[in-house]
């Protein structure tokens, strides 16, 4: 097959976890020779990096994969991922849909369209995940974002929680090995990155099918290690994860940032059982004021579902309560949404969609209020800033970039920061997201 003229297009949906493979599958194709373009019409190839966490994702990628075939009904639409690994070989009949590639089969995406080119012949590539599986090797050195890389590290899920469907896409936990981390990053530290960002799928149980006790200390102790990193970030945790040597570890990292996401689905101890979650909100809220000791100001990230099977109103005031309690800097807000294979689906007294719309848009109100209530904490404060990008606000020009907390600073100047460190004090908000800060010192 002639790779040269050859013009491929992505597009992704869901997680930060797809969002790297995706650029891992780029990289490949485009040093196969292949050429990346925008997704618009024109293009001979369409790769869509699917989604299935909830319905509406499953809906999204089929709208994506069909707007793919619309574009150029004669180029090969390649539907890869989760979607794909949940549905099985039956989306082939889709004709829309020209090869089918599972979650763990991403690396081999050059060949996979090398052989659909001699005989333009459908075709669906998936492993089984109900069984152990090698963690799938892909690699970055550049990315989209120039100063903040997503690392993924770890594949897969052994929770199963009743709501659910990702373990069934993403199989069984595995993780990379820790010199292929530290390869990696070292390729990144050298294009410039100063910060990087640790994900998985469940991040927590990261080293669990390795030999020698390894565990993400270990990976955040390699990754820092490398000396042009400046900043290292944790994708979402599960508290189980938070101990006294854990965080104290962190705490004597002076690379680490204090930006906690921790996974609480609902402030409810009896919607939680039913969720199969392993713990209580009490002891969530331990965890958090054993970060706190060491931390501050940490932020607390966290997603939290509505409207879960038999949820009832005082369910759901105790888990508005719980978030109070807690005071989250950021709250993703999630509407259960049914999923087909998961025990949730079977289960009783599901709640009507107008109570979740309702109950979602209660529980926006709590989230403004403890967003705006944890950026207020630094005001008039010295902060350290990496600058990401310019951004035209009401007008005006300013660079923004982000703190340790993840949160959002704009500095107005006309000079370009970008990838810069510098240290600022804010002064006021601009808007609910971002505060103004002035300009102290570039380092």
């Amino acid at each position: 097959m002639n790779k040269k003229g050859k013009k491929v297009a992505f597009h992704t949906l869901g997680c930060k976890v797809n969002s790297y493979e995706t650029e891992a599958m780029r990289k490949e194709l485009e040093d196969q020779g292949y050429e990346i373009v925008d997704f618009q019409p024109g293009a001979d190839i369409y790769i869509i990096n699917t989604c299935t966490v909830t319905n509406i994702a499953d809906r999204k990628s089929r709208q994506m994969l069909h707007k793919a075939k619309k574009m150029n009904e004669d180029a090969a639409v390649i539907a890869v991922g989760c979607y794909v690994q949940a549905a099985g070989e039956e989306i082939l009949k889709d004709e829309a849909i020209d090869l089918v590639v599972g979650t763990n089969e991403k690396r081999h995406i050059g060949q996979i369209i090398e052989e659909y080119f001699k005989d333009h012949e459908k075709n669906s590539y998936l492993s089984d995940l109900s069984e152990n599986c090698e963690y799938d090797e892909m690699e970055m050195t550049t990315l989209a974002e120039r100063t903040r890389a997503f690392i993924k590290i770890q594949d897969g899920c052994n929770q199963f929680c009743t709501y659910c469907i990702i373990p069934y896409a993403r199989g069984r936990i595995r993780s990379r090995k820790l010199s292929d981390i530290r390869s990696e990053v070292e390729k990144l530290a050298e294009n410039g990155y100063q910060e990087v960002v640790l994900t998985g799928i469940h991040l927590s149980s990261y080293g669990r099918d390795q030999e020698g006790n390894i565990t993400l200390s270990d990976a955040i102790q390699e990754v820092s290690a490398v000396e042009k990193i400046k900043r290292v970030r944790l994708g979402s945790l599960e508290q189980g994860i938070i101990t006294e040597e854990f965080v104290k570890t962190l705490s004597e990292n002076e690379k680490f940032c204090p930006q906690f996401h921790l996974s609480l689905q609902s402030g409810s101890e009896t919607v939680l059982k039913r969720m199969n979650r392993h713990y209580t909100p009490k002891q969530y809220l331990e965890k958090c004021r054993m970060i706190r000791k060491y931390f501050p100001n940490a932020a607390f990230t966290t997603d939290i579902i509505v409207g879960f099977p038999g949820e009832t109103e005082e369910e759901f005031l105790e888990t508005m309560a719980f978030a109070k309690e807690v005071g989250f800097s950021q709250i993703h807000i999630f509407k259960y949404s049914m999923r087909k294979g998961t025990l949730a689906a079977k289960m009783e007294n599901q709640v009507p969609d107008q109570v979740k719309a309702e109950r979602s848009d209660r529980l926006e109100v709590v989230k403004k209020e403890l967003e705006e209530s944890y950026r207020q904490k630094f005001l008039g404060k010295n902060l350290e800033v990496l600058m990401e990008e310019q951004t035209v606000l009401n007008g005006i020009t300013y660079f923004t970039g982000h703190t340790r907390e993840y949160v959002r600073i704009a500095v107005e100047t006309e000079e370009d920061l970008t990838n810069k460190m510098v240290l600022i004090c804010p002064k006021k908000f601009i808007n609910q997201e971002i505060l103004l800060a002035e300009l102290v010192k570039i380092y």
